[in-house]
């Protein structure tokens, strides 16, 4: 039989009476932000110019003119993806996010995998976004990478710590910058086109091996494949909106709608300038490249270039804090829900004068800054796995979700069901499937500890321990 936890129905008939597990008075966030202030953290976690320009070009490396193509294959994945997120998180409005969602659908091992790659992710993506910064400071001043990314991390911990209303304000400000600087680029690259839409479909990458100095390769059916999994980080932050539906007023209608429009709008950020700097870029090397900066100050001059930059630098900035709000927010709900030793549980459940768990955003942030010295590939790949892994299990859950009593709960329904996540499923486990096998590996050893963990203290403990509690709306 499934090890499943799922809230009690009053009254409900025809199954019998659910476990449930609710700890003894479960400390609650409180709910302070509506569906702009939640749009505002969750678009800014998305965090569209960072994302562009930092992530995007390492697609550009090896998918050349094929990264918009990807990256439009892999936001259509994600809406399906948001359908799922967005049935799940209005019907479990829980700050454990996926985790929450998963145990209560598909059992508690299952919520414990999801937990642990999602833990991977929130560990692993502000570190990535961080050591970024350097790039885009360049102009002013020259940083080592590792040390200007562990300095915003450090920088994001502190401003985690103050009240959640506070940073919704101070994010939103930032990410009028980054929008900013995401439509100067597709402004630039349109008007300085080099290529015609065609290009888009060339599906082709410069070679500097085999072929060449200048040379070209076609970018195969399988590259693609394998680049869905980054391009699915791509627009991953737009589950944020799950993670702060315990803080969020009315979850039941502002999630799902925070959700989409959060994937629409950062989709939209994201995609226009890719295709605007495939076109635009002066040859396909340097499109393989991936200097956006350097082709932003060829087509204008080096003060837009410098204001380009900065802008991006500022949007990293804003990305980790946003990160650290929300990837302290899971560690939190953990503790809730009673996953650590009995010291660790109530460490992480300790909560500030302005509300925030500071523990928790403490060993977000910390461990994040000394993550700015591990090999960048090897963070992409296992993030990568890890994103892909979760929203296959994610779709498990949506899939799941309309047995018994919630089947009749009060929650936005996706269209489609179960069509979506069934091809979810399909698709996901091929994509993974796909991936390198030294990711897959580190990936993989990891979920056999957390696995171990699970089966030598958590399940033994079952009565105590994991115990997924789903807060009441107030």
């Amino acid at each position: 039989m499934t090890d499943t936890l799922r809230p009690l129905q009053p009254g409900a008939t025809g199954e019998p009476p659910a476990p449930v597990a609710v700890p003894g008075d479960p400390q609650k966030l409180k709910r302070s932000i509506g569906v702009v202030g939640g749009t505002l953290l969750t678009l800014s976690c998305v965090t569209p110019a960072s994302t562009l320009f930092v992530v995007v070009p390492d697609l550009f490396s090896s998918l050349g003119t094929a990264t918009a193509l990807t990256i439009a294959i892999g936001s259509l994945l994600c809406v399906g993806v948001a359908f799922c997120y967005s049935e799940l998180g209005t019907l479990i409005p829980s700050a454990g996010g996926e985790y929450a969602m998963v145990s209560t659908m598909a059992g508690r091992l299952a919520g414990w995998l999801v937990f642990v790659l999602s833990l991977l992710v929130v560990m692993i993506v502000p570190p990535v976004i961080a050591m970024g910064t350097a790039d885009y400071l360049a102009p002013v001043m020259h940083l080592d990478p590792s040390y200007a990314g562990a300095g915003v991390m450090i920088c994001a911990t502190l401003a985690g710590l103050l009240d959640l209303r506070a940073n919704a304000w101070i994010t939103g400000i930032f990410l009028v910058l980054e929008v900013v600087a995401a439509g100067v680029v597709a402004v630039l690259g349109f008007a300085h086109a080099e290529r015609g839409p065609g290009s888009l479909a060339d599906l082709t990458v410069a070679s500097g091996s085999g072929s060449g100095p200048g040379g070209v390769d076609t970018v195969t059916a399988m590259l693609i494949v394998s680049g869905l999994a980054i391009a699915l980080f791509v627009t991953q932050g737009f589950s944020t909106a799950v993670y702060l539906s315990e803080e969020m007023e009315n979850p039941r209608r502002n999630v799902a709608r925070t959700v989409l429009a959060t994937l629409a709008i950062s989709t939209v950020i994201i995609l226009v300038p890719v295709v605007a700097i495939t076109m635009g870029a002066e040859s396909l090397t340097a499109l393989t490249e991936g200097d956006i900066s350097a082709m932003v100050t060829a087509w204008s001059n080096s003060a837009v270039g410098t204001f380009v930059s900065l802008c991006v630098a500022l949007a990293i900035i804003n990305a980790g804090i946003v990160m650290v709000i929300q990837n302290s927010r899971v560690l939190f709900a953990s503790a809730r829900d009673k996953a650590w030793p009995s010291p660790v549980n109530k460490a992480l459940s300790k909560l500030g004068a302005s509300g925030a768990p500071w523990v928790a955003t403490l060993l977000v942030g910390v461990p994040g800054a000394l993550l700015c010295f591990v090999n960048l590939d090897t963070l992409y790949g296992v993030t990568g796995v890890s994103v892909t892994g979760m929203y296959l299990l994610v779709a498990v859950a949506a899939l799941l979700a309309r047995r018994g009593s919630h089947g009749t709960g009060h929650a936005w329904r996706m269209p489609l069901w179960p069509a979506v996540p069934v091809v979810l499923i399909a698709v996901l486990g091929y994509v993974l499937s796909r991936q390198e096998l030294p990711y897959l590996g580190w990936t993989g050893g990891i979920v056999v500890a957390a696995t171990l963990y699970w089966a030598l203290y958590l399940r033994p403990r079952r009565e105590t321990r994991w115990l997924v509690s789903v807060p009441e709306e107030s």
